[in-house]
């Protein structure tokens, strides 16, 4: 069974000026999930003796680290060369190209800043902000999904997605055509791992359950953090193998190593050195929130 992509990335247009696209409503719900969730947290103590409005301010930081972070990283690392040359795209962020590893980076910024201001350890705050991260993770590649971008490989098995734009035969054809010829079985050939979803599933649902189950109740420091990298680099270097690489990059080696993949090794490691590290490190206890 094949599934023909033909989802609007716009989600509201006002005139021929303003468009609300779906990936950018993905961004703000990632955000609002880690808002609530967050806030709860708070609210059980777990960031002792913060307020809810300091919280505020660290979500604030973290959604500015995840944005410059992202986008940065992604220009940086899988497409310099056309933002040299038309550096006005950097501003596009709702026509997709945004880097996770970024977008990490920008958190663990702004996650430093903001530990330094209350003089709490960083990565007690890393430790807090991890299982906050999935849910915008799993939102964001729902967005990759709806934009029709970062597909995966043909499937070769008579199922999967049909993604127009990523066929060169079939991506002038109309609507109406393309669904005449979906009707009658001509495009699944054209069937590709939906990738996205892959990730979504890993990403968003399983991390996030994982994270959250396990940091129900206090943790070693480095603990939920290093669980974190260690399954989303796991989860990540699995997906690779079925979904396309950048084409501007292709295949780094052996015919099947990506930049994700290169990218999510270090993960890998640092999750495993943070869980050891975690067997003899403090556990920080919760305290009544200052609201």
């Amino acid at each position: 069974m094949t599934f023909l992509h033909q989802i609007d990335p716009v989600l509201i247009a006002f005139g021929d000026g303003f468009k609300v696209h779906w990936y950018g409503v993905m961004y703000l719900l990632g955000f609002t999930a880690a808002w609530f969730l967050g806030r709860s947290r708070v609210r059980a103590g777990r960031l002792p003796g913060i307020s809810e409005q300091a919280y505020s301010d660290l979500l604030f930081y973290s959604m500015l680290g995840v944005i410059f972070g992202a986008r940065i990283g992604y220009v940086l690392i899988y497409d310099l060369k056309a933002y040299i040359a038309e550096p006005l795209l950097i501003l596009k962020i709702w026509q997709g190209g945004m880097s996770f590893h970024g977008g990490l980076v920008g958190v663990l910024v702004a996650s430093l800043w903001w530990a330094r201001k209350h003089r709490m350890h960083f990565f007690d705050i890393v430790d807090f902000v991890a299982p906050l991260v999935p849910p915008g993770l799993g939102f964001g590649r729902l967005g990759n999904f709806i934009n029709g971008e970062l597909w995966g490989k043909y499937t070769e098995a008579g199922w999967g997605v049909i993604f127009p734009h990523a066929e060169d035969r079939i991506q002038g054809l109309s609507s109406v055509q393309l669904e005449a010829m979906h009707a009658t079985g001509m495009l699944d050939q054209f069937a590709r791992h939906p990738s996205q979803l892959y990730q979504f599933t890993l990403e968003g649902v399983v991390l996030f359950c994982a994270l959250w189950w396990f940091s129900r109740r206090p943790r070693p420091r480095y603990a939920v953090a290093g669980l974190f990298a260690l399954l989303y680099g796991c989860f990540r270097f699995l997906v690779e193998f079925v979904r396309l690489p950048d084409p501007q990059i292709g295949y780094l080696a052996f015919d099947w190593l990506t930049m994700g993949q290169v990218l999510s090794l270090p993960l890998i490691v640092l999750g495993a050195v943070l869980l050891w590290l975690s067997r003899r490190a403090p556990t920080l206890q919760p305290l009544p929130a200052n609201r």
